[in-house]
């Protein structure tokens, strides 16, 4: 057998190619040939499928081409033996089995490992909603059920501090609860990306494979970071693609939309899109302030004895404009002080101990936000926004935003043109001078700009 399934692995080496061959075939063995049946024993039922259904033609033609009589392959997931040496050897001990109960256990420590662990304060139930996380939220909740959903991969994307991870968890947890034997893998794109170049130097890729491809739902956070790395992103795919065939649930995160993600390979962005794509929004003053108020009334109850003086949170609320974890840590400095220190959080003490938090947050405006400020104003898409588009609908829009970039940031021109789709220092400079000329000759194009600008500094 080990003769005859040499020779068949060079010429199967040359027709399907070095790393095919090195994922696919190398791990397979020919057991025995009986009444023109060629039976081949893989280590997992995972490749075993798959070499059932890509390669057996592939296999049945060498065998062909060798004059053997095989007609049929037959797959068994087994361990296969090592090819026999000339001198006989002691036999190995067999195996001990493994029952189904035994596997299923083997495979949930696995999981348990690989998964990364559930913060318990990210709940459905502590989560503010408002108009710039609602149809995020309702998304996640739908999702979280369990039941039947019309999109997948569920893809949310927004800046730093925005809920993403919170939803994220919220998802897991409560998919854990409502069905305990769900098998539900979450990790970071880095995690992903890290167990896959660990199987792959420990030879091990057949069983990431299997773990992977066998889970429930699959939460993949911050999958930016996967792009441009080749290797990572060809297993990313076709992981989704199987989760995906065999109508299981994934659930994606990013900074960016898919379309705005650089280095990522085509078919992976044209699959993330293919779902429910939901922008989480930089925060407004009435979810800020909600959230304020749900963390100020968690705080009194630990520490009842602390007053809290009427216009504090709504000045929060309006200087800390960030995201949701600085305007949290502000809160948790403010009340620790005041316990600390025994005073009541007056306005005059809260300026006082976030004098840092409060310069910091003045004028802080990025790039993104802008472009979605003026993509929202004009009804254009953000994709257009930093794409080729030339019409003037497009085009003016852009270079307003490319000028507001200027006056409330403090990048530079090259950084702005990489942020507006990698465009040229001199394509920023000539939008900023077009839309100054422009200002002062258009009355409407001046109370735009002064309307966004107000938006964005409050």
């Amino acid at each position: 057998m080990d003769k005859i399934w040499g020779q068949a692995r060079e010429e199967l080496l040359r027709i399907v190619g070095a790393d095919s061959f090195a994922t696919w075939i190398e791990p397979l063995r020919l057991s025995a040939i009986e009444d023109g049946t060629a039976q081949i024993a893989c280590p997992t039922r995972f490749l075993s499928d798959w070499v059932s259904r890509h390669y057996s033609n592939d296999i049945l033609t060498v065998f062909e081409q060798m004059g053997s009589q095989v007609q049929r392959l037959q797959f068994e997931t087994r361990a296969p033996s090592p090819p026999r040496r000339a001198a006989a050897a002691a036999p190995a001990p067999r195996p001990s089995v493994k029952t189904p109960a035994m596997a299923r256990a083997s495979t949930r420590a696995t999981e348990d490992e690989m998964s990364s662990p559930l913060d318990s304060r990210f709940t459905f139930e502590n989560f503010v909603v408002g108009k710039p996380n609602e149809l995020a939220h309702a998304a996640a909740r739908r999702v979280a059920e369990g039941g039947p959903v019309t999109f997948n991969p569920l893809f949310l994307y927004g800046g730093v501090g925005l809920g993403k991870t919170h939803l994220m968890h919220a998802i897991a947890r409560e998919i854990q609860q409502r069905q305990p034997e769900a098998r539900v893998l979450y990790l970071s794109a880095e995690q992903f990306m890290y167990r896959f170049v660990q199987a792959l130097r420990d030879r091990t890729v057949m069983d990431f494979k299997e773990l992977f491809r066998t889970v429930s739902v699959l939460m993949v956070d911050d999958v930016q970071f996967i792009a441009g790395k080749d290797s990572t992103q060809e297993e990313f795919f076709h992981t989704f693609n199987t989760l995906v065939d065999q109508g299981k649930q994934i659930v994606i995160s990013a900074d960016r939309a898919p379309g705005e993600i650089k280095d990522l390979e085509e078919r992976i962005r044209s699959r993330l899109q293919c779902g429910l794509v939901v922008d989480l929004h930089p925060t407004d003053y009435e979810l800020r302030l909600g959230i304020l108020q749900s963390k100020a009334e968690a705080f009194r109850a630990q520490h009842q004895d602390l007053q809290i003086a009427p216009g504090v949170i709504e000045f929060l609320a309006h200087r800390i404009t960030s995201n949701v974890r600085v305007l949290e840590g502000a809160l948790q400095r403010l009340f620790a002080f005041a316990s600390l220190m025994g005073r009541a959080i007056t306005l005059d003490m809260t300026q006082e101990c976030l004098a840092d938090i409060l310069r910091a947050s003045d004028r802080k405006v990025s790039i993104e936000e802008i472009q979605r400020k003026v993509a929202e104003h004009y009804n254009i898409r953000l994709a257009d926004m930093i794409g080729p588009k030339r019409v003037r609908t497009v085009a003016r829009p852009r270079q307003i935003a490319m000028y507001l970039a200027k006056q409330l940031t403090s990048r530079s021109l090259p950084e702005i043109g990489r942020r507006f789709g990698g465009r040229d220092h001199t394509t920023i400079m000539h939008g900023v001078k077009k839309i100054e000329e422009l200002r002062s000759a258009d009355r409407s194009l001046a109370e735009d700009i002064d309307l966004l600008r107000r938006l964005l500094e409050t």
